[in-house]
C-alpha cells in the first residue's frame, strides 16, 4: 500500500515538501490543514486541487482540517498578486464563508464517527479576540522583519520593478496565517500545512513560528500551480472562472470545460482531479492515444469530475444537452433541460422576443416565426421554400407550412427552438402577456 505522499507524487501533486514530512505521516494518523480564503461565495476549480489533497489525506487515514479564512479574508493574501486586493465588508465575508463551508462539506467526511473525521474551522473564531498590542507582543516578537521581507510574496511587491508597493495590512498577512498554524498546532496537534506552491512562504512562516515560540516541529507540503499547455490560465474561460457552484457555472458548462481539454492537459488533469488508479489511467491513456478522435480521456475526465462536484444525473443531462447541436437530440431531451443549460448550449444562437399573446388562440404561423415576425430568415418566401424542402424543425420535430407555434411548444417555461437544416438554430424567447 502506498503512502499519502507517494500517492500525491505519482499524480504530479507535490512541488515542495519539508524533510521528514513523509516519515512523520508514516507513523500514524496526523492532523493537517489547508486554508481557503473567502474571496467569493464559491470555490472554483483552482481550489479543487487543494480539496483533492485533503480528500486523499483523509482517505489515507489522516485527519484533515479545512480552514475558512474569515479573518485572513479581511486582509487579502498578497502571494502571486501585483496589486492589493479589494477589502470585503463583514456581511460579504460572512456570506462567502457560509458558501465555502457548504461546498467543503460535500467533499470531506465531517460527520463520520471515525477518529479521522474532517474538521471545519474559521480563523475569525480565534483572531477576533486579539488586540493589535497583544498580537504584536505575543506573536510579532518571534519573527524578524528581515525574515518576513525575504519571502518571495513580499520581495516581488517591494522590488524596484514593482508597480505598486505593499500596505502594512498585506504585510501582516503571512504573520496572521503563520499564527493560524501555531493555533492549530497548539489546540489540535496539527503538524502539517498544505497548499499551492505560491503559499510556501506563508506556510514556512508558520513552521518557523512554531519552532521559535513552542520549540516545536511542524511540516509543509505544497502542490504545483496548475497550468494549461497553451499558456492560458487554468480554470478560466472567456466568461470568467469555472466555479463549483452550479448557479455560477452550470453543470453543462462545467462538463464542457473538462471535455474541451487538450490531450496533453487531459493526461495531467485526470491524475490530479480524479481518484482513478494508476493502472486505470495508464490503460485509458493508451486507448486514447490509439484513437484520439474519440476523446476517451477527455470524456472520462469530464464524467468523473462532474460526478464528484455535481452528480451522475448532471453528467447524463450534460451529455444529452451536447447532442442538441449535433442533431441527435429529441423533443423529449429538450424537455428535460433546465433553462440555464438550454441557454448555455445555445450560447451565441440568434434570439427573437415574441409576446405570449402571439401564441394564443391559433398560435403564430411557422412562416411568421421564421421570417415575418422575427427576421430569422430574410423573407416569407425563403421560409416557405425551407418548409417545402423539409428542412425546418420546431423543438427537434419536423414542421410543415401548416404548423403554428402555440403555448404547447414552449420548453423551459419560455423558449421555442427553431432549426433550419443541421446547423442553423434560432431561439424564440416568449415573454408574458
Amino acid at each position: 500500500m502506498s503512502s499519502f505522499v507517494e500517492e500525491l507524487t505519482w499524480r504530479g501533486m507535490v512541488h515542495d515538501i519539508m524533510p521528514e514530512t513523509a516519515e512523520t505521516l508514516s507513523k500514524g494518523m496526523t492532523a493537517g490543514y489547508i486554508g481557503f480564503d473567502p474571496t467569493a461565495d464559491s470555490l472554483h476549480i483552482g481550489s479543487l486541487v487543494q480539496i483533492m489533497i485533503l480528500m486523499h489525506f483523509q482517505r489515507y487515514g489522516h485527519k484533515p482540517y479545512a480552514l475558512v479564512g474569515g479573518a485572513t479574508g479581511m486582509i487579502g493574501d498578497p502571494s502571486g498578486k501585483s496589486a492589493e486586493r479589494n477589502l470585503l465588508d463583514s456581511e460579504t465575508l460572512a456570506r462567502n464563508c457560509t458558501g465555502l463551508e457548504d461546498q467543503l462539506s460535500k467533499f470531506l467526511d465531517f460527520d463520520s464517527t471515525k477518529e479521522n473525521a474532517a474538521v471545519l474551522v474559521n480563523n475569525y473564531d480565534w483572531m477576533q479576540s486579539f488586540s493589535l498590542i497583544e498580537f504584536a507582543r505575543d506573536i510579532g516578537k518571534h519573527l524578524t522583519v528581515n525574515y518576513m521581507m525575504a519571502k518571495d510574496s513580499v520581495k516581488k511587491r517591494l522590488g524596484t520593478e514593482a508597480k505598486q508597493g505593499m500596505s502594512f495590512t498585506e504585510f501582516t498577512y503571512q504573520l496572521i496565517q503563520g499564527y493560524d498554524f501555531l493555533y492549530l498546532y497548539q489546540q489540535h496537534n496539527c503538524l502539517l500545512q498544505m497548499g499551492g506552491s505560491d503559499q510556501w512562504g506563508n506556510i514556512t512562516t508558520g513552521t518557523e513560528l512554531i519552532r521559535r515560540k513552542m520549540s516545536g516541529k511542524a511540516y509543509a507540503l505544497t502542490c504545483p500551480l496548475i497550468t494549461k499547455a497553451d499558456g492560458t490560465k487554468f480554470g478560466k474561460t472567456e466568461s470568467g472562472n469555472v466555479w463549483l457552484n452550479r448557479e455560477k457555472t452550470s453543470p453543462y458548462k462545467f462538463y464542457q470545460y473538462w471535455l474541451n481539454a487538450s490531450d496533453e492537459d487531459a493526461e495531467k488533469y485526470i491524475k490530479i482531479f480524479t481518484f482513478l488508479t494508476k493502472d486505470e489511467i495508464d490503460a485509458l491513456v493508451t486507448a486514447h492515444r490509439e484513437a484520439p478522435h474519440q476523446r476517451l480521456l477527455q470524456r472520462k475526465l469530464a464524467q468523473e469530475v462532474t460526478i464528484m462536484v455535481h452528480s451522475e444525473a448532471d453528467v447524463i443531462l450534460a451529455e444529452q444537452a451536447a447532442q442538441i447541436l449535433f442533431g441527435k437530440a429529441t423533443t423529449e431531451t429538450l424537455k428535460t433541460l433546465d433553462a440555464q443549460t438550454l441557454l448555455d448550449v445555445l450560447d451565441g444562437v440568434p434570439q427573437a422576443i415574441v409576446s405570449a399573446d402571439l401564441l394564443a388562440g391559433d398560435g403564430l404561423s411557422i412562416t411568421d416565426a421564421l421570417a415575418g415576425t422575427t427576421g430569422f430568415l430574410k423573407s416569407n418566401g425563403e421560409a416557405r421554400r425551407s418548409l417545402k424542402e423539409n428542412s425546418i424543425s420546431v423543438n427537434k420535430e419536423k414542421a410543415t407550412e401548416a404548423k403554428n407555434i402555440t403555448p404547447a411548444d414552449i420548453i423551459c417555461d419560455r423558449y421555442v427552438l427553431l432549426q433550419r437544416g443541421k446547423k442553423n438554430y434560432f431561439l424564440l424567447v416568449v415573454t408574458p402577456s
